[in-house]
């Protein structure tokens, strides 16, 4: 009879490798494939809308923005200079490829007076408000307003 002992650290061990190598296949495969989309905020600043993006490494030329009335379309490039051994790089965990953004605007803006501003890898937009959609100050006329109050009250008495 063979009396085999069970040694649960080295059992671990190898499956903890296999998971890494698992892991790293999928991250090879999706950085490879899959492409990156930039982060961005949106601020209403009352008559107008600020959305800023994120672009670390591109250049404006390798941008494409289009604005309509309701939303924001960012696209682009971030072109992936090929790295060997012999450059000194033995591992890249930038992302490269082509990137879409679609951003839905919560009010109309006036696509035709956007403006913009691109440094240190930051996009600015300042979108106008149209005319309908801004908060507009009303002032409310207040004279005169008892006597129809009281013409109501008298009316739902009878």
């Amino acid at each position: 009879m063979l009396v085999r002992y069970w040694q649960p650290w080295r059992e671990i061990e190898s499956l903890r490798r296999q998971m890494d190598n698992v892991f790293d296949e999928l991250t090879q495969t999706s950085n490879s494939e899959a492409s990156w989309t930039p982060a961005v905020e949106l601020k209403d600043n009352g008559d107008t809308l600020v959305l800023r993006a994120q672009l670390p490494g591109l250049e404006a030329k390798d941008l494409d923005i289009q604005v309509t009335r309701e939303a924001v379309s960012l696209a682009g490039e971030h072109r992936h200079q090929e790295k060997t051994e012999k450059d000194g790089f033995f591992r890249s965990e930038f992302r490269y490829g082509k990137f879409q953004r679609v951003i839905p605007l919560p009010v109309a803006v006036q696509n035709d007076r956007v403006e913009a501003a691109y440094k240190d890898g930051i996009l600015s937009l300042t979108l106008p408000k149209v005319e309908e959609v801004r908060n507009k100050a009303v002032k409310i006329n207040l004279a005169g307003t008892e006597q129809p109050a009281q013409t109501l009250e008298a009316s739902s008495h009878n």
